[in-house]
This record gives structure tokens, sequence and C-alpha cells, in this order.
């Protein structure tokens, strides 16, 4: 089968969609199938184009058999609205044009949403090549993009409503990454096949209870210190304030820090605030790329998952959780519905606060940090669940299985 995949994001870039996509792509490739990428000239979430790749409109480069074509794309330091738009459809028109120019035909072209306006050259290219679509949603917008604030001009809400629905009609199959997006798309479009691609680790890549203590020292963090970690984009969905508000109630506590590792939109203004109370307990440090995430979980005490509590985050599943399960780390969770249905109540591995409330955030820290025994079974619970229900060799088992089913069986009729 010949296969593209349609994706603004894609490594070097790092981030939970980027990791997903390349692994597929790969698996792909290692099955036989003609695999090639379609995305923007890497910049997230620097929001800078990469060295190497400033200046270019078009460039094509080759990965583990994969053939990677990448997009010029405009790109603003500046995150408003009109900026954000700009790079959006900067990319849709160009991938449009390298997609129908450049491109051979493919038998399945897989899009990558968010942002939601690829769907609009996924569509187009569906058309023109006679492939068949499936639209993968990774976060739910306009819904998004409305609770959070981001977009609040209500004829662009409108007009991104539309056209939302206009791609889930044109789509041959919706996958999405939890159960509450699938939901929520099935309820609009019940005739569509649907599959939860659900977001999962690499087991080969993680050896729990292996000591790799060089980070410690790199970052000159004490042996005997209890680390809180956030590690990932540090962004508006994530309300990491509640991380600076939890370190400064523990402020006269010389053993605990909090660390807090990525690139994001509010990364300033949260340094600004921690300088501000003189908080001195909390380090920030800048992303680390993916090889050494398994060296930085094996060193850290205990990672934590925020996100603001809002009802849009009741079918999030960060997928910062499966990594560190896989490195038997049990989780402090702050969010509610599925995650926490998944994660706490069914597996076990972990415990949970009330998201955007510091004190909780605080009570449930201590009682890892008190009760050994507790940290210990939670974390053999972590690996436990991980290995058997987010293995992504088995998801992409079953992926393949979904394709196969519904693909033959559309040519076939």
């Amino acid at each position: 089968m010949d296969i593209l995949f349609l994706t603004q994001y894609y490594p070097p870039e790092v981030g939970a969609p980027q990791n997903r996509i390349s692994e597929l792509a790969v698996r792909f490739r290692k099955e036989g199938h003609r695999i090639e990428v379609l995305t923007a000239m890497p910049n997230y979430p620097q929001m800078a184009i990469l060295p190497g790749y400033r200046n270019k409109g078009y460039v094509v480069e080759e990965t583990e058999g994969v053939v990677i074509h990448r997009a010029w794309i405009f790109v603003s330091g500046n995150p408003g609205t009109v900026f954000r738009l700009l790079n959006y459809f900067s990319f849709v028109i160009t991938s449009f044009c390298i997609g129908w120019l450049r491109l051979s035909r493919f038998d399945l072209i897989i899009c990558e949403s968010p942002p939601l306006f690829l769907g609009i050259t996924a569509v187009l290219l569906k058309w023109l090549k006679g492939s068949r679509l499936l639209f993968n949603v990774s976060d739910l917008w306009p819904e998004s993009a409305e609770t959070l604030g981001l977009v609040t001009n209500r004829f662009l809400l409108r007009s991104a409503t539309r056209l939302e629905e206009w791609i889930y009609r044109n789509a041959d199959l919706i996958t999405g990454q939890t159960r509450g997006i699938i939901r929520n798309i099935s309820g609009r479009f019940p005739q569509k096949p649907y599959f939860w691609l659900k977001n999962g680790v690499d087991l080969a890549l993680y050896h729990p209870g292996k000591s790799l203590p060089g980070w410690r020292k790199e970052t000159g963090i004490p042996p005997d210190d209890f680390v809180v970690f956030y590690g990932g984009i540090l962004g508006y969905a994530q309300g990491l304030e509640v991380l600076l508000q939890a370190a400064g109630i523990l402020k006269q506590d010389p053993h605990i820090r909090f660390i807090l590792a990525g690139e994001g939109p509010v990364k300033g203004n949260l340094i600004r605030i921690a300088r501000e109370q003189n908080l001195s307990n909390v380090t920030f440090l800048p992303a680390f790329p993916k090889f050494r995430m398994p060296e930085v979980i094996s060193a850290i005490d205990l990672p934590v998952i925020p996100l603001r509590r809002l009802d849009l985050f009741r079918g999030a599943i960060p997928s910062k959780i499966f990594e560190h399960l896989a490195m038997r780390k049990p989780i402090l969770l702050g969010v509610e519905g599925e995650a926490k249905e998944l994660f706490i109540d069914e597996g076990n591995c972990g415990l949970a606060y009330v998201p955007e409330d510091a004190r909780d955030l605080v009570r449930q820290l201590q009682r890892f940090r008190d009760d050994p025994d507790l940290y210990r079974r939670l974390a053999e619970n972590a690996y436990i669940y991980v290995s058997g229900h987010f293995d992504r060799e088995q998801i992409f088992r079953e992926f393949q299985a979904f394709l196969q089913e519904h693909l033959n069986g559309a040519s076939d009729s």
C-alpha cells in the first residue's frame, strides 16, 4: 500500500504527534509499504525555523526508508490569532501545491489534526489523487480553541465548525487519540468507521530499574532531593501555574525540587512568576531530545501531569503519561475524566489531585514522599498496566487490522 502522512509537525520537532506519526511511518515502511510524509519546515515549539532549513521553499530527505517532503511555512514568534492563522494557512497552501504538483498517487492519505485547516489540503489531494482519506484527530477543533479562549471571534468559530464538519463528511475513516474524541465525532457522524488510535509507548526504548545517574550530576541536583518533574509543552492548556503555587507552599522544604522542562508560549511568564516569588526550588530546563528521556525519567522521583480544570479536557489523555509508566514511575495526575478513569481508577498507576488545586497537589505529593511502600506498589502497577494496554507494537497491529478490514472492504464493493 502507498501511504502519505500529511502533518504540519514532524521530527526533528519534539512532541506527541511528531513521535506518534514518525513511529507509525517507520513501522509501515518496515512492513513493506511505500511511505512518504508531507510536512512543514521544522519550527515547533520554538516558532523559529531550525538551522539547515531556513530560507528554503522545499526540501526532500529520507529517514529510515521514509521519504519526507518539507514545505515552506510562515513562522512568527507573535502568538496573536492573525499570526497563528497565517502560520496554519501558509502550510495549507504550500502543502497543497507540493502535494498536487510533486507527489504521485497514494492509496491512503493520513492527515493529522490539529491544525484543523490542514484538512482542506487533505480533502483536495484525496480528490485529485483518487486516494482514500483517514483523518486523525488528536484534539477537537474549534472546540479547544474556543474553550481555552485562543479564538474568540464568533465568525471565525462558526466558519471553523462548518469546515470541521465538511472534513469529517469527506473523510473515509476517522481515528482519534482518546475515546472521548471518538464519542464526540461519532455522535455527529455515526456512519463513519472509527478507530481509537491511542497513544502508547515503545517498550523496547525503556528499561525500568536501570539507574542512569548522569542527569542529576549534569543539572546539579543533589542525590537526596525529591524531584517533582514536568516535561513537555509549556502551554496554556496545562495550567502550569499550579506547580509554581505548590512550590510556593513547599518553599521551606529544602529537599523538594520542581523541574519544568520544555518550551512553549507561557514559558517566559512562568519564569517571571518564579523570579518575582523567589521560588528557588523551581528549575526551568530546555526540552530534551527523545533519546535522553529514559535517562531523565530514571533520575526523577515523581512526574506530574497537569491540565486546566475544563470540561474539554475530561476526554484528554496526555501522551507524556506513557513513558513515565514504562519506566516504573507512578504519576501524580491533575486531569479529570478519561485519563483518571484509566490510569488511577482502573490501572492504579498513581494518585490524582484536583486540577488547578495547589494544596491538593501538595497533599498527594507528600503521600508519595512519605510512604515508600505506596510509591513502590503504584510504580509496579504502572509498568504492568502500560505494558498490557498501551504497547505501541500491539496498537500498530490493531490499527493495521482496522485498515485492512475497511480499505479492502471498500475496494471489494
